[in-house]
């Protein structure tokens, strides 16, 4: 417990001045964590964090993550996504030349990592390029969920979630988990106005908590796929950013495709 407070307060101490910042020192903390992470799915995958693909990977993850004023050197913006399909295809040539001890089974874990990894940082800095409150307003939707569900369900849960991939996740925490955060977030919304109305605001407020906790229940099936307790060791007590980020990998993509920004 004291080795998860002291990387809890060191992790703040660094996190907290980059998200209120923002700005280039933001964004280069985003593509850093995202490459981390994609290379928590390469070890989960027993690859090797420094090949061909995993270099190729760290590519993608980077190209999907910056935001699209830094790539305005280029031609046009669909670049980013002309690039991606370019690092798609070098994996799956790749395939051929490692015959079958790199598989077409590999490029699509690795592909879906890159999605799953770039975007969900993409949209957190463009989120905090909107403005800090925005943001905030993601980050809360997942730090109140998971908060309120670990409480409200070590007091009373007992009906399993999911048993077999989360099996200390009950429906009583999940349901408890996003009353408070919809209830503490109707009260910060109606000071700090994000999106759009209030009233549809809050609704939108329960669906992106409630995809938070499919993002969370998401990371721990692929742990217990390739039989991990964490998908990392980079954050002692805590595991690796996978494990700390799950949820708004799904929720900041999710604020985008909500229209909220």
């Amino acid at each position: 417990m004291k080795t998860r407070i002291i990387t809890a307060v060191v992790a703040l101490a660094i996190f907290i001045p980059l998200i209120v910042y923002g700005s280039w020192p933001l964004t280069i903390a985003a593509v850093a964590l995202g490459i981390i992470a994609m290379s928590e799915i390469l070890v989960m995958k027993k690859m090797f964090v420094i090949s061909f693909e995993a270099i190729v990977s760290y590519l993608g993850v980077a190209l999907l993550i910056l935001p699209d004023n830094w790539l305005d050197f280029l031609p046009s913006v669909t670049t980013r996504w002309f690039g991606f399909y370019v690092l798609v295809v070098l994996l799956l040539l790749h395939t051929v030349l490692r015959k079958q001890r790199f598989t077409f089974d590999d490029v699509g874990v690795l592909t879906l990592g890159m999605l799953y990894i770039g975007m969900g940082f993409h949209y957190f800095i463009t989120a905090r390029s909107i403005n800090f409150i925005t943001l905030l307003y993601g980050m809360l939707i997942v730090w109140l969920t998971d908060s309120g569900a670990y409480l409200i369900g070590r007091q009373i849960g007992k009906n399993k979630l999911a048993p077999k991939i989360s099996p200390n996740k009950t429906w009583e925490g999940s349901i408890g988990g996003t009353v408070a955060a919809t209830v503490i977030l109707a009260i910060y919304l109606y000071f700090l106005p994000v999106g759009g109305a209030w009233l549809p605001m809050i609704l939108l407020t329960i669906v992106l908590s409630i995809m938070g906790q499919f993002g969370d229940l998401i990371e721990s099936s692929l742990k217990r796929y390739y039989g991990v307790k964490d998908s990392g060791k980079i954050l002692p007590g805590h595991g690796g950013i996978l494990d700390r980020f799950d949820s708004m990998l799904i929720v900041m993509p999710m604020l985008h495709l909500l229209g909220i920004i």
